[in-house]
């Protein structure tokens, strides 16, 4: 039944009208959005590269600190700041890829490997982030055992280590990604775009070569 509302189109979300012909599968992002409440999508569109980036941070949280207690409560448990830094590098690998494929998937200006190698530099410095919280509640507060007990030494590591020094360290690279790693907005395809293709006009040139309609799908089989 008709209720006499109307849903207002959102710039970069794709919206399927009675009658038009499928695209596909709807991207996760549209999905996503279709998801809050109206008045919301406008800001989230608006904000997509800090919302994405802040779910891959999600993600790289969990494969850092995953990593860090794992190995801080068995292998490498009287090197705590070695097990953090471990759990960083790995975290910082994933990143890389979920950032450069997904949050910046637009965003670009430089060579592939000078990208990747600002990346790495730029997390390498954000490891002092990471890790200086914890080495200051470890070695300056003496938040440790025998000092503490192992539940007080636990709170600590975990309020520092990964509450503060992330926060830190994600603000931090925040800035320093979209100034220096990814400098340039809109100068790749988005990673929708590259798969499904896109409409490539004919040389003005050549008018007999183009088909009805001046265009040809150049999308990948």
């Amino acid at each position: 039944m008709h209720t006499g509302q109307t849903e207002r189109a959102v710039p970069g979300v794709i919206t399927a009208t009675p009658g038009s012909a499928s695209l596909g599968p709807m991207p996760f992002r549209d999905i996503a959005l279709r998801a809050l409440p109206p008045r919301l999508r406008p800001l989230a569109v608006k904000h997509r590269e800090l919302l994405k980036f802040g779910i891959v941070g999600s993600i790289a949280y969990v494969v850092d600190n995953g990593t860090w207690y794992l190995l801080k409560l068995t292998i490498l448990e009287p090197k705590p700041i070695v097990a953090k830094t471990i759990g960083v590098i790995l975290a910082t690998i994933v990143s890389y890829i979920l950032n450069r494929e997904w949050s910046f998937d637009t965003r670009g200006g430089r060579e592939r490997h000078h990208e990747a190698a600002l990346f790495f530099v730029i997390s390498g410095i954000s490891i002092l982030f990471y890790t200086g919280p914890l080495a200051l509640s470890r070695y300056v507060l003496d938040l440790q055992v025998p000092n503490v007990s192992p539940f007080t030494q636990e709170v600590a590591d975990f309020l520092f280590g990964s509450i503060v020094g992330t926060v830190i360290a994600m603000l931090f690279r925040w800035w320093a990604f979209k100034r220096w790693v990814f400098p340039h907005a809109d100068v790749r395809q988005s990673r929708t775009a590259r798969k499904l293709g896109t409409l490539v006009p004919y040389p003005v040139d050549d008018p007999k070569a183009a088909p009805r309609g001046g265009a040809v799908d150049h999308t990948p089989n």
